[in-house]
């Protein structure tokens, strides 16, 4: 069926490995945003930028007060360097004769030896109305500035934030993605970022079972007369700023929001037709193990899974990704210089074994 979303373009590669039911398999499929790398051209997108803060309520629903300090958690100062870093701005790379996007390096180094060298994968990122997700007391935790104000940075739990942060139905326009669509700042046809200001997401109820910086996705709403009823899937990430000194050195500022938008390049739809996205199943050195085309997760956690790049004076850590041919179970690689992992090509140097369902 038709979908309303992105523009994408589809291909496929020969491996053998087994699927994720534990169904052998030798043909593999995948759909990337973009155009064919073999066709050439440049694909622009309009990447919307939705800035969101955070209310954290207290028992009554009101915004809960410390200290005399509202618990508000602005996004603000974040939105200036978001723009100006490698993921928006242009950079040298080995991979592109002229500077230019991160995304677009890690991409053209991927298919290199395939592409036209005109082809590019852009992004015009445009700052849309800042939203705000309300936080039930109960569902975080918190650490205030050393100033007194809040916040250093916030804990909450993924069910709840992600219960908030997408419509409950394709009428409900209070959450921050369905405000963003039912106002226009985003469409079906953007790579779209929620933004949120050092907010990390845990599992089980449990803070310690942390971290999420990010995830990438798409929001499905049902078709209407105005789009022929085809289903609608606008293609989002939510990315977390990272303030420097919460992690290890070197896993800050854009670390989170590079890995999500790459892997939103690269598996927009996350797989879910049980086709496309789908690979064989894969073990990361960071112990990973998973059956998707998911770039940024092989390398995550690694020592050397950042990268510093130098912007408008600024020093910005993105994420070294895995290219292609690692997910094709390819050697040689036929990515540049028969590289595994790009813009760093030391971090993936081998394949991963061939694995059962799981890598048991």
């Amino acid at each position: 069926a038709a979908l309303d979303s992105i523009q994408t373009f589809t291909g496929d590669f020969q491996a053998t490995g087994v699927g994720p039911s534990g169904i052998p398999g030798r043909r593999w499929f995948y759909t990337m945003a973009g155009s064919r790398p073999e066709q050439g051209g440049t694909t622009n997108f309009n990447a919307p930028i939705v800035p969101v803060s955070l209310d954290l309520l207290d028992h009554d629903g009101s915004v809960r007060v410390v200290n005399g300090q509202r618990l508000h958690y602005s996004v603000q100062p974040f939105i200036a360097p978001v723009l100006n870093s490698p993921v928006f701005q242009n950079a040298d790379y080995s991979s592109s004769d002229a500077p230019t996007q991160f995304v677009d390096s890690v991409q053209r180094a991927a298919f290199y030896n395939a592409m036209q060298p005109g082809w590019h994968t852009l992004l015009k990122p445009s700052v849309k109305t800042e939203r705000t997700l309300s936080i039930p007391r109960g569902h975080y935790f918190f650490a205030l500035n050393h100033d007194g104000t809040c916040c250093a940075f916030v804990l909450v739990d993924i069910n709840v934030f992600s219960d908030r942060l997408f419509p409950a139905s394709p009428i409900d326009s209070n959450s921050p993605v369905g405000a963003a669509e039912h106002s226009g700042d985003i469409t079906t046809r953007d790579i779209s970022t929620f933004l949120f200001p050092n907010t990390y997401l845990y599992f089980n109820g449990n803070p310690n079972q942390c971290c999420v910086l990010g995830f990438h996705t798409y929001d499905f709403e049902p078709g209407d007369a105005s789009n022929g009823f085809r289903e609608k899937r606008y293609v989002l990430n939510y990315s977390s700023w990272i303030s420097p000194g919460l992690f290890v050195p070197g896993f800050e500022d854009v670390t989170a929001l590079s890995h999500e938008i790459t892997e939103s390049v690269n598996d927009p739809f996350v797989g879910s037709d049980g086709v496309h996205g789908i690979t064989p199943w894969w073990l990361s050195p960071n112990g990973n193990c998973q059956d998707d085309l998911e770039v940024g997760d092989v390398i995550e956690g690694l020592p050397d899974a950042t990268i510093a790049i130098k912007v408008n004076g600024r020093t910005y850590h993105p994420q070294n990704e895995a290219l292609l041919p690692w997910l094709e179970f390819q050697s040689p690689s036929s990515a540049i210089g028969g590289a595994y992992s790009y813009p760093n090509m030391s971090v993936l140097t081998s394949l991963s074994p061939q694995q059962a369902v799981n890598c048991k």
